[in-house]
């Protein structure tokens, strides 16, 4: 690494959004079993077996709320096929409180296969790594004194987006990993309103949002990926220009196609709310 101090700040700021991205990729791999060991997973287990029992009580309430609702008269019921689909909606609806956990790992498989094909196809081992062109470390270390005080200006604003951004990019792909876990945690509560038609809506509700964290992986993997080609080719280096507009119009450019990253993973959420019309 070089002596400067500028280009050490540079350096830093850049190598601390490279292990981010790094990270990033390794996470939205991951899933929510082997997030952080495991541990946190054990404890959502847990608590989704006590709400499994208090789900099931809520099944029968809702059961019995719909029924009401829905049945004119008590000989209505007494009707073989009313009594027939009642009597399926029930089981049906217990099986989704009972095996809601198996159903909401099985739709989050199938969008992680989703984003794995993403990576393959897009032949993207990894995020390209951003690092400082040559020739702009070699006209910093020819500065002097005095013609590095605007660079140090220029250093410390962009080295401080470069970081803050890292942090929210990183922070964004965590903040999915507690939506799931707070999803299926409290799934068995929502899953019971299956048990009754008026209240149907909750549940199916409660899947499209559980379905969309999880699609906010694919979009973020996209988002990544776009990045990753931009980093592949940087911004140009004017040689001809002064040191520190030099630096300020590669830092610049640079910040802004972070940017454009950073607007595009924390949009994740709400393009996939459209989508799925939530």
């Amino acid at each position: 690494m070089s002596d400067n101090w500028v280009v050490q700040n540079l350096q830093n700021a850049l190598t601390t959004w490279n292990e981010k991205l790094a990270e990033v990729w390794k996470l939205l791999t991951m899933s929510p079993e082997n997030f952080k060991g495991g541990s946190i997973w054990h404890v959502i287990l847990t608590i989704n077996g006590a709400m499994q029992a208090i789900g099931l009580a809520l099944l029968v309430l809702f059961f019995l709320a719909g029924v009401v609702k829905t049945s004119a008269n008590l000989s209505e019921i007494k009707r073989p096929e009313h009594a027939l689909k009642l009597f399926l909606r029930f089981c049906i609806a217990k099986a989704v409180v009972t095996y809601g956990l198996e159903l909401m790992m099985v739709l989050f498989q199938i969008v992680q296969g989703m984003i794995s094909t993403i990576m393959k196809k897009s032949g993207i081992g990894s995020v390209n790594k951003t690092v400082l062109p040559k020739e702009m470390i070699q006209a910093i270390e020819d500065c002097g004194f005095f013609e590095s005080i605007p660079l140090w200006a220029v250093t410390l604003i962009g080295s401080l987006f470069i970081t803050v951004m890292s942090f929210i990019v990183i922070l964004t792909v965590y903040g999915r990993f507690f939506r799931l876990y707070m999803y299926t945690a409290i799934a068995p509560i929502p899953l019971s309103t299956f048990a009754g038609q008026p209240t149907q809506s909750i549940g199916i509700s409660f899947l499209k949002s559980y379905a969309a964290v999880c699609l906010e992986g694919a979009i973020i993997v996209l988002a990544c990926i776009i990045f990753s080609l931009f980093a592949a080719s940087p911004p140009a280096v004017d040689a001809d220009a002064a040191p520190a507009a030099m630096v300020w119009k590669y830092v610049g450019e640079l910040v802004f196609n972070m940017l454009v990253l950073v607007g595009a993973v924390k949009m994740s959420d709400h393009v996939v709310k459209e989508m799925m019309g939530l």
